[in-house]
């Protein structure tokens, strides 16, 4: 387990916690877009039967509402990062969150340095 205290070594909690943030925006954004279409065609496949049109009306509503938290979330996140001095954001951007995680994981199974490219920015996540 060298490797995993390699990569505490390197990153501190916030910037594990930034990324872990900028994942849980993305995934729940994605999520709600997918339940959008899901219940979409469920409706489109319903049959006139009502059960399963309200089932599919149901599962689009919540999804957009999820959507709509989701939007929200940023907006707030964004807000809190001006009154604080930080900047959540700045990690949701694909490359800069595909280059971290092969960093890690590079650190974790190998041990040693990243022989790929690093994080954007250099050698810190900030």
């Amino acid at each position: 387990m060298e490797g995993g205290i390699a990569v505490t070594q390197q990153f501190n909690v916030i910037d594990i916690a930034n990324l872990a943030v900028a994942l849980a925006i993305i995934v729940a954004g994605v999520l709600s877009v997918f339940y959008i279409f899901v219940g979409g065609i469920s409706f489109i496949l319903s049959g006139g039967q009502e059960d399963k049109i309200k089932q599919s009306v149901n599962t689009i509503r919540y999804a957009i509402i999820g959507l709509v938290v989701t939007i929200f979330s940023v907006t707030i996140i964004k807000i809190l990062g001006l009154i604080f001095d930080f900047d959540l954001l700045s990690f949701i951007s694909w490359e800069r969150i595909t280059s971290l995680m092969s960093h890690v994981i590079d650190k974790v199974v190998k041990g040693g340095p990243n022989t790929g490219t690093g994080p954007v920015g250099g050698g810190t996540l900030r």
